[in-house]
């Protein structure tokens, strides 16, 4: 059924005029008035070639639009408003309005009605409305409903159209209206209409009838039947689903009116078409021409007439006359036979005539009817031609002999001064002619006769003159001699042996004219000129008197001219002149005789020669070096004059070479506060160079040298100038980097500072204690040395944090301890330490108290002899030999310390000092208590100690222990303060 709606609705050869369909909206329930809460579905029906698509729906009420899309082409509705929709490939459809009614009572209808159908119309009641109703049609009672709510059209048609409404009861109080609708009966398909493939058919040919017309969209699903008609009388079978009826052939007695009708095949709804008239057309026949008299005399001036006619009569007919294909004259004629036209003969008018007739159905040619006129020559015309443009010996001569009216066929026959030179025959218009080669006795008077056998005619005499070509010139000079100088005057003579006159004489040089001039006889003729030095070359002459110039053979003659001042010119491949670039030394006369010597100069020194054989200019090569700059000339010679040209100055520019960077500083390691003089120079190079120093790819700055020896640069050095260096040089042409060369400031140690650390407050003999050195500033490494009494104990080196030294205490480590910091650069030396021990060693871990009891008096006394060993071994120490196992030998230099600090003690840190007697085992250890009112404490002799009042806590005589080693090193990583 789809196919055949889309055959319906696409193909016009259907019945079906072609159009876009739009898209149609589908109720179900069919009724556009409803109850509200009841739903309808709408179904929209497109006719492109897609299947089930999206569609696109649209609702206004109110004013207000809303659209939305389904993946199908239903939706279903309970909202009044207007309603359309657009199927996929369709355009937009109709608006349909929904009424979801609130009413009591409602009338409903369907949407669309059409000619033919069955039509319900249905009044529904709610409960509270009787069931007995009256329906109206145009306010009009139509039918009473008892017992029923349908109201039946078996078969709509116009007279059916009209408003409609149906009323009831309600049970409590009154009559009650049902909303008004308008019935509107459509046509099921338009009117048909009859197409005919021609109107004027020929006779036995076919003709095709189409009856087309259109179905309504909502029934284009409809079948159609159709039939055709010729003057009332039936076509064929009768009806048919085709719209086509095709009549095989058309004769004469088929003429006439023709119609077609439509039906559809469920609702016998008919419609006719309008009544078209065909007529059939019958073709003329091959015409006959003749010629009245039939026996014309063929003179010219006769009258004669042409004839032509064909058997049929025709309503209208075109007769056309030709002669030898071109048309004459043409007649259009109605319900006759045939056509005639008359005219006079002339020489023109023989030839072949026929005639055509045309009936509107093609035109059709009769046979050909030949005519002749005879007519007497005229008079002939002779003309001579040749293929050159003067008639001269050996030249084909063509005479052509021509009458120009007379009937065929002419005898012509040529004539040289009465002698006949023969005879041709011409069965055809455009005379005859005859060819011949000249002599010089071909000189005379020429005629020609014609004749068709009406007498002979005679043309005019033609005279004719036979010209002699000139034979080949000869050109001579006037000097015998081959070489002519500058200045002299010399005659060119040019000559022909035979030719007619007049003679026209041309000069030549190298293929340029020099002048010209003619003689009426046979001779010569000359030309002459003053030389110079463009003269020099080949000479020729020619002679025409007509027939085309003849060349003499050519004669040289050579100018000697003494050079010029000649030029040098200088080429390099760039402005300037540089080392290793090629150069160009090109010199050029502008004027002599070749050959031309040239010769190079560079300082009046020969660099080469060159020899130029035809003129112009030669060149020398030179590779550049520095040497070569200086002045440049050449010289030129041809054998006459030397030349010299002027002088021409060259600067050779040396590229810089790559530039060594030096470092000058007052001593051979740099330090911190040096001024450093950074020096860059390149060996090899043109001035002025600009010189450019950087540390680490960062310029320093920039210094241009206007002569040799490089630049400086200096620098305050810092510990930030340590790094990579490296300078460049440019002088313009091409810039070169130096090597890098590494930097390395060095910085002087500080003054370091000495802390004794002890692992408890109160150090006793046998504790380790930790000596720790350190410089806060100086370039690593850096060398520590550890002192007690200025008697080395050992040295360490480090890279950062200082250095440690421990020792096991015994009693004769009490004193002064101090270190020592060397990078190389001058040792620095710290402030000296002090450790105070007191007490022996065995009982160290008794009461204060005992010591206090022993009684005032001896602990004076003890107090006096202690002083008195103390100073024994001070003066003991000072004699230490310098060979100390302990000391290095590079421990004797000393250098004033520049930095101080006092290591920082708590309050009541105890100190400690040892008093040892000289040579005796007898220790005497104090412990003293300082008391300070600021955080920290110096540590100090211990005779300061007792001069200051300190009080002794602890005091014991033990025997001192020789201990088994004296040193001992421990490498510190405490980092740097």
């Amino acid at each position: 059924m789809l196919l055949w709606v889309i055959l319906l609705v696409l193909a016009p050869v259907s019945g079906q005029f072609a159009r876009t369909y739009k898209s149609i909206i589908f109720l179900q329930p069919p009724w556009t008035t409803v109850f509200r809460g009841e739903r309808v579905n709408l179904t929209c029906k497109g006719f492109g070639f897609y299947s089930s698509q999206k569609t696109k729906w649209y609702y206004r009420y109110l004013g207000k639009e809303i659209s939305r899309e389904t993946q199908k082409n239903t939706l279903e509705v309970q909202e009044s408003g207007e309603y359309r929709c657009r199927a996929q490939g369709s355009p937009l459809s109709s608006p349909v309005y929904l009424d979801f009614s609130s009413a009591s009572l409602i009338l409903q209808a369907p949407l669309s009605v059409f000619e033919g159908d069955s039509v319900v119309l249905r009044c529904r009641a709610k409960a509270e409305v009787t069931l007995k109703t009256t329906i109206y049609k145009n306010e009009n009672v139509l039918a009473f409903l008892n017992k029923t709510t349908d109201f039946h059209i078996s078969h709509a048609s116009l007279k059916d159209n009209g408003a409609y409404h149906c009323t009831g009861y309600k049970e409590t109080c009154c009559l009650v209206s049902s909303n008004t609708v308008k019935i509107q009966v459509q046509e099921s398909f338009t009117r048909p209409v009859l197409r005919v493939s021609s109107f004027q058919p020929i006779s036995g040919s076919p003709v095709t009838l189409t009856c087309e017309t259109r179905l309504s969209l909502e029934r284009s699903d409809v079948p159609l039947q159709f039939c055709f008609f010729r003057n009332d009388q039936m076509l064929g079978s009768g009806w048919s689903l085709s719209p086509k009826f095709q009549i095989t052939a058309m004769w004469s007695k088929d003429s006439g009116s023709y119609w077609c009708k439509a039906a559809t095949t469920r609702y016998n709804t008919t419609s006719n078409s309008w009544r078209s008239w065909i007529q059939v057309q019958i073709p003329a026949s091959h015409p006959v021409l003749t010629l009245s008299p039939e026996k014309a005399l063929n003179f010219e001036g006769t009258k004669v007439t042409l004839h032509c006619e064909t058997k049929e009569d025709s309503l209208r007919t075109l007769y056309k006359f030709y002669h030898d294909g071109v048309p004459l004259r043409h007649k259009l004629v109605r319900c006759e036979k045939g056509a005639s036209i008359s005219f006079s003969l002339t020489t023109e008018h023989s030839g072949n005539y026929y005639c055509t007739a045309d009936n509107g159905h093609g035109a059709k040619p009769s046979e050909a009817v030949s005519l002749s006129v005879t007519v007497p020559v005229s008079r002939p015309v002779l003309t001579l031609s040749s293929a050159e443009d003067l008639i001269s010996e050996g030249a084909k001569l063509t005479l052509h002999c021509e009458a120009q009216r007379g009937s065929l066929p002419i005898v012509y026959q040529f004539h040289h001064e009465d002698a006949s030179l023969g005879n041709r025959s011409a069965h055809s218009a455009g005379g005859v002619s005859i060819s011949f080669s000249l002599t010089a006795e071909h000189s005379g008077n020429y005629y020609c006769t014609a004749d068709n056998g009406f007498g002979p005619q005679r043309s005019e005499s033609v005279s004719l003159s036979i010209t002699v070509p000139v034979s080949r010139p000869v050109l001579t000079l006037s000097s015998a001699e081959a070489v002519t100088f500058e200045g002299a005057t010399v005659t060119l003579y040019c000559e022909v042996q035979r030719g007619s006159p007049r003679i026209l004489y041309q000069f030549y040089h190298e293929d340029v004219p020099l002048g010209s001039n003619s003689t009426p006889s046979v001779g010569k003729v000359s030309f002459s000129f003053s030389l110079t030095a463009a003269h020099s070359g080949n000479y020729y002459c020619t002679a025409d008197n007509g027939f085309g110039p003849r060349r003499s053979e050519a004669v040289s003659l050579f100018v000697t001219v003494p050079v010029s001042r000649p030029i040098l010119t200088l080429r390099v491949p760039r402005a300037q002149a540089v080392v290793g670039d090629l150069l160009e030394l090109r010199c050029e006369t502008l004027r002599g005789s070749p050959p031309i010597m040239y010769w190079f100069y560079h300082e009046d020194v020969t660099l080469g020669s060159s020899l130029v054989s035809s003129g112009g200019e030669a060149s020398f090569n030179l590779s550049l070096t520095a040497e070569h700059s200086g002045n440049y000339s050449c010289e030129a010679n041809n054998g006459l004059v030397a030349q010299h040209s002027d002088t021409i100055s060259l600067s050779v520019i040396v590229p810089v070479s790559r530039p060594i960077l030096t470092f000058r500083a007052p001593r051979a390691q740099a330090v911190v506060g040096d001024l450093l003089e950074i020096h860059c120079e390149a060996l090899r190079g043109s001035s002025p160079i600009l010189y450019g120093f950087y540390h680490e790819d960062v310029t320093l700055g920039k210094i241009s040298a206007p002569s040799g020896g490089g630049a400086s640069f200096n620098l305050s050095l810092t510990t930030e100038h340590s790094g990579i260096y490296s300078c460049e040089a440019d002088n313009g042409l091409e810039a070169q980097r130096s090597e890098m060369v590494t930097l390395k400031v060095a910085v002087p140690v500080s003054r370091p500072v000495l802390t004794l650390r002890a692992p408890r407050a109160q150090v006793a003999v046998g504790d380790l204690l930790e000596l720790h050195c350190e410089a806060l500033r100086g370039s690593p490494l850096i060398l520590y040395r550890f002192y007690h009494e200025d008697v080395t104990l050992g040295n360490s080196s480090a890279l950062s944090g200082g250095a440690f030294f421990n020792l096991s205490l015994t009693a004769e480590h009490s004193g002064n301890y101090s270190c020592e910091a060397d990078n190389g650069l001058g040792a620095q030396r710290s402030e000296t330490v002090t450790l105070y021990l007191t007490g022996l060693t065995e009982n160290r871990s008794g009461p204060v108290a005992t010591g206090v009891s022993g009684g005032l008096l001896s602990l004076a006394g003890l107090a006096a002899g202690a002083l008195l060993l103390y100073c024994w071994l001070s003066r003991k120490a000072g004699r230490q030999p310098a060979s100390d196992p302990c000391r290095s030998p590079s421990d004797s230099d000393s250098q004033e310390p520049t930095y101080h600090n006092v290591p920082a003690w708590e309050e009541l840190q105890p100190v400690y000092s040892n008093v040892n007697p000289r040579g005796a085992n007898v220790v005497y250890s104090e412990v003293r208590i300082i008391r300070e009112k600021k955080k920290h404490a110096v540590a100090c002799n211990p005779r300061h100690l007792r001069n200051k009042g300190s009080p002794i806590i602890y005091s014991e005589v033990k025997v001192a222990s020789t201990p088994a080693s004296r040193c001992l090193f421990l490498a510190s990583s405490a980092p740097h303060r």
